[in-house]
């Protein structure tokens, strides 16, 4: 039997009572500290925006800049990571640089208490573009099981393989430091500090190679999640997130980009249609993926102010998330504020007497460090807090001027209830926070026709999990 729908408070009440809490909310975020070099506007964070626990300030505290620094310069040392380079040698080429990884990562999960495990997940990439001949290709991955809900999966990723000016050299000298070992070193620290704890659902940490040639590791990653049917509710790739200096010589230490897209990339032609009819293009599952990282992560305890761009990647350019989209998964891709195209995919060389080359000396080890505090707050929320409610809809049934909103409730042990959002279509994040306890059904004296409606789960540690964006249901 559905829960009795709570009783409708009337529109003003609504109208009243929202716009006191939103009033409230902005009264303490003008408190709240900015990143350093944030306009004061930064400072004020969406009606949606949960603080850090402290738990997870303990854990952003053990990321380490002078680790990730090392794992750069290891990947480095390997001279090339060229996904074609020698897979047999010791000491250079894409081989020596997996079996690192691989090493690494299970030094990491023996402290695990037998949560985490490391393995190559392998195929071999029949000649398809930049790849001529049969190549095997293998990404590394580390898998911290959840403790209660393990079925439900989030991912984050960096590429080692690495490249240089011609895509198809595979001998000379790649370092590869900002793209892409710094995006690896990310996913490493997260594995080796979350190693020790015990997230609700699965993290799932990968460093995958093929990139460079055509997404084709992630590619084959996320086509077998697809095949075991995982239930993957989030993807971060880290790529190019190792400096914080433009190619005019400005510095942005505070900022880091996150691509979302906003028309899904798998849509299907049914629900182009359906968008079409009632809006939503700022509403895709990436696009709240996108606002709960800067609900979770824009704040003082990571240093960081997270850009979102409402863009799938840069203009005309892709990454490791794009394999995911297409199957289905919500995903996004953290960069650097403003990249050096000096320093990638280029020779190693002096010319005019300005070093070119993928360089750790060009690299920012601090802001990469942040940068992982960024993804270790998403990712750890996403983890403990409850899933996105699935099957939220509105009740279409009726032409009315409020407003029907329904969904399904989440297994989750220690649920305690939901909160339906809302903000004018034109407003970027979500504006208006409306408590409706542990109930499925609720009813806004609002209209439909005027706003946008989105429903999230809590838990009873406080800890709020994405929006979901209801479908129309007649």
């Amino acid at each position: 039997m559905r829960p009795m729908r709570p009783v409708s408070p009337s529109r003003r009440t609504v109208l009243a009572a929202t716009a006191a809490a939103g009033a409230a909310s902005v009264g303490t975020a003008t408190t709240a500290t900015a990143a350093p070099g944030a306009s004061p506007a930064d400072a004020r964070p969406p009606a949606t925006a949960q603080p850090p626990s402290r738990e997870l300030r303990a854990l952003l505290r053990e990321i380490d800049p002078d680790r990730i620094e090392a794992t750069v310069r290891r990947l480095v040392s390997f001279g090339t990571r060229h996904t074609l380079s020698t897979q047999d040698d010791p000491d250079r080429g894409i081989g020596a640089a997996r079996d690192w990884i691989l090493a690494e990562m299970r030094s990491y999960a023996a402290r695990s208490g037998g949560r985490m495990t490391a393995e190559l997940q392998s195929y071999v990439q029949e000649p398809a573009p930049r790849v001529p001949t049969a190549t095997r290709i293998t990404n590394v991955l580390a898998t911290l099981r959840g403790s209660v809900t393990p079925e439900r999966v989030y991912v984050v990723s960096g590429h080692y393989d690495s490249r240089v000016t011609d895509v198809m050299d595979a001998t000379s000298d790649a370092p590869g430091a900002d793209d892409d070992a710094s995006g690896v070193a990310v996913a490493m620290e997260l594995a080796r500090v979350m190693a020790t704890r015990r997230p609700a659902a699965t993290i799932v940490f990968a460093a995958v190679a093929g990139e460079e040639q055509g997404l084709y590791g992630a590619a084959h990653m996320a086509s077998r999640f697809k095949a075991a049917g995982a239930d993957v509710q989030a993807m971060f790739t880290n790529d190019i997130v190792g400096a914080s200096r433009a190619d005019d010589g400005t510095r942005d230490p505070y900022t880091i980009r996150l691509f979302a897209e906003g028309v899904p990339t798998s849509e299907t032609p049914e629900q182009a249609a359906t968008r079409r009819s009632v809006g939503g293009e700022n509403d895709s599952p990436s696009r709240q993926l996108a606002r709960f990282v800067r609900d979770t992560a824009d704040n003082p305890a990571t240093g960081m102010r997270v850009r979102v761009v409402y863009r799938r990647d840069r203009y005309r350019r892709g990454g490791d998330h794009i394999p995911f989209l297409e199957q289905g998964y919500p995903a996004a891709r953290f960069t650097e504020p403003a990249e050096d195209f000096a320093h990638q995919h280029q020779d190693v060389r002096v010319e005019d007497g300005k070093q070119y080359g993928d360089l750790p000396e060009f690299c920012d080890f601090p802001f990469t460090a942040r940068v992982a505090r960024v993804n270790a707050a998403a990712l750890w929320t996403l983890a403990q807090a409850p899933a996105a409610p699935r099957d939220a809809r509105i009740l279409t049934a009726a032409l009315t001027n409020s407003t029907q909103l329904v969904w399904s409730r989440g297994s989750e042990p220690d649920l305690a209830g939901y909160e339906v959002v809302w903000r004018e279509t034109t407003a970027p994040e979500w504006t208006h926070v409306i408590p409706v306890g542990d109930v499925t059904s609720h009813e806004v004296d609002l209209s439909k026709d005027n706003v946008f409606f989105g429903v999230r789960a809590l838990n009873r540690a406080g800890l709020r999990g994405p929006v979901s964006f209801p479908s129309p249901q007649t």
